[in-house]
């Protein structure tokens, strides 16, 4: 039986529709995901994939797909969808396919914050030769605490100790060489960098508060690329406006963030609009991972990125 797959028409979902056309038994089907209405032959899909950005837009179709046994993302995060998405269909990330690029982001971010390049590039915009003026530092020697140890996490882990760094792997439970999340009361104030690389869900959601910013040591650095709603906003925005923590933030609660938010003026953090995955090359890592869970499930198997969700 030959299943036909949504695959959206954007340019960056055309590596999509030829990676998905060399799977046998299947039947890609482009589409737009601006519209408000399939084709006949589109409503009868049996697998549908969200484009590669935007994926939301996508969500008000699902209704139109009666056939419907399978969803397939290309984020690795599921929230979007969990909630919209029928119980009886199977739901996949494409967990695993973001780790270099967002990882690369961490590393650019906590980098520019050691090594002072805002503050660098202020003095540049006023054409100031700021020898001695910024007080720089080194990563190396510094503990960095990276909660949530899938692919992001781990990846952000190995390039930390690359530059001489020591990584401490937290996940919601024990395993060699990774720490539980109920040690994370003892873990928070021994580390000098804590970089939140954990999907959102009822134990991540606002776990980032003001009792564990309060046990940051002086100076350490919050970096988040996993969901804005994992961090009290207001409660880092207080710890910025003191000057006493640092942070660089991929993602923001709420998001995006209103042009008058107080924390646009704390010259001590770095915001960027949900875009850390954002470089040429990272659609095809995300299409070849779908790739991999569409042709298990395909074949009568089940996808190891299957997404868990309460009966």
């Amino acid at each position: 039986m030959t299943l036909s797959i949504l695959v959206s028409n954007e340019t960056d979902d055309q590596a999509g529709i030829q990676l998905l056309g060399k799977i046998e038994g299947v039947n890609v089907l482009p589409y737009d995901p601006n519209t408000l209405e399939l084709t006949e032959e589109q409503r009868g899909a049996q697998i549908m994939m969200p484009p590669f950005r935007g994926s939301h837009r996508a969500l008000p179709l699902l209704g139109q797909l009666e056939n419907l046994q399978m969803v397939q993302l290309l984020s690795a995060g599921a929230d979007e969808w969990i909630g919209d998405t029928p119980k009886h269909v199977v739901l996949a990330s494409a967990r695993g396919a973001h780790g270099r690029p967002i990882s690369e982001w961490v590393m650019s971010a906590v980098l520019a914050l050691y090594r002072q390049w805002p503050a660098l590039v202020r003095f540049q915009d006023e054409h100031v030769w700021a020898h001695r003026r910024v007080d720089a530092d080194t990563l190396a020697g510094k503990r960095v605490l990276v909660v949530g140890a899938g692919a992001i996490g781990t990846t952000v882990a190995q390039r930390m100790k690359a530059f001489e760094a020591s990584a401490t792997l937290v996940a919601r439970t024990a395993r060699e060489g990774i720490r539980a999340s109920v040690d994370l009361p003892e873990l928070v104030p021994g580390h000098d960098i804590v970089v939140i690389a954990a999907p959102i869900n009822d134990e991540t959601r606002g776990l980032v508060n003001k009792e564990f910013l309060a046990a940051m040591p002086d100076g350490a650095v919050l970096v988040n690329v996993g969901r804005g709603q994992i961090v009290d906003t207001d409660a880092l925005t207080a710890e910025l406006q003191t000057g006493r923590l640092r942070a660089a933030l991929d993602v923001t609660e709420p998001e995006p963030l209103p042009a008058d938010h107080p924390i646009w003026a704390c010259e001590n953090v770095i915001i960027s609009p949900h875009m850390s995955r954002t470089v040429p090359g990272t659609n095809v890592l995300c299409y070849e991972v779908a790739a991999r869970q569409i042709s298990t499930y395909v074949t009568g198997g089940t996808p190891s990125n299957l997404v868990q969700r309460d009966s």
